[in-house]
């Protein structure tokens, strides 16, 4: 498979964050970055995810136990507690982030195949779908899906006028060290050439943003 980006800049963020700081910063990459990026991070404990048209109330009925936050980006209910987690930003310019959205997902997809450990991953042709809000529990084309049709990962996008942001999820936590290994192979995946991400949000960039993400207005507007 040919590599998506000549270059990446990789960030291993390695700090626990709680949802609203998680999309925060998220947002800031999307605003500011300049070449593609690849972030993989964690989260604090008890929180997940619902796209931007998913609906709050059935999130709080799938997970009553979950601290929700809302996405930017589109697709179903993520249980944090339990996956990987990555996001690509890719600025407009760059090839990729002028596909169709479909094309862009398989073709991001595709990569991540080549390193989910095991094995056995294929990319859905969209048969599984069950109509679940759960993410995991919701096959749709494109998804990864190991040999009984069980989904093991997916994904939710947005496009600016600036850039592409795509906000991925594999099943199963990973400790820190293999947390690590994934990101690296991913990122080498990706384009053969990969650089550190060095020019981080600073703290008080991230917390003019965070509010939006603690607001009623933001979280329960559907």
């Amino acid at each position: 498979m040919p590599f998506l980006f000549e270059t990446l800049q990789l960030w291993i963020d390695e700090a626990a964050r709680s949802g609203p700081e998680n999309m925060a910063v998220d947002e800031w990459l999307l605003v500011n970055v300049e070449e593609p990026m690849l972030r993989v991070y964690r989260w604090e404990e008890n929180w997940g995810s619902l796209g931007y048209f998913g609906a709050i109330a059935e999130a709080r009925r799938t997970f009553p136990e979950v601290n929700w936050v809302r996405r930017w980006t589109g697709g179903g209910l993520v249980d944090h507690r339990d996956d990987w987690t990555y996001t690509l930003v890719v600025p407009i310019r760059d090839p990729l982030a002028r596909q169709r959205g479909a094309e862009s997902y398989r073709l991001i997809h595709e990569a991540l195949s080549q390193v989910l450990e095991n094995g056995g991953v294929r990319l859905s042709a969209g048969h599984e779908v069950t109509g679940a809000a759960a993410c995991f529990e919701n096959p749709v084309e494109h998804d990864l899906v190991d040999a009984s049709g069980r989904k093991r990962a997916g994904a939710g996008q947005r496009r600016t006028r600036t850039a592409l942001l795509h906000q991925g999820s594999v099943s199963g936590r990973l400790e820190l060290h293999a947390s690590r290994a994934r990101a690296e192979a991913l990122a080498v995946t990706l384009a053969p050439e990969v650089h550190d991400f060095m020019d981080k949000p600073r703290l008080e960039e991230i917390g003019r943003r965070v509010g939006r993400y603690l607001e009623a207005d933001w979280t329960d507007r559907r």
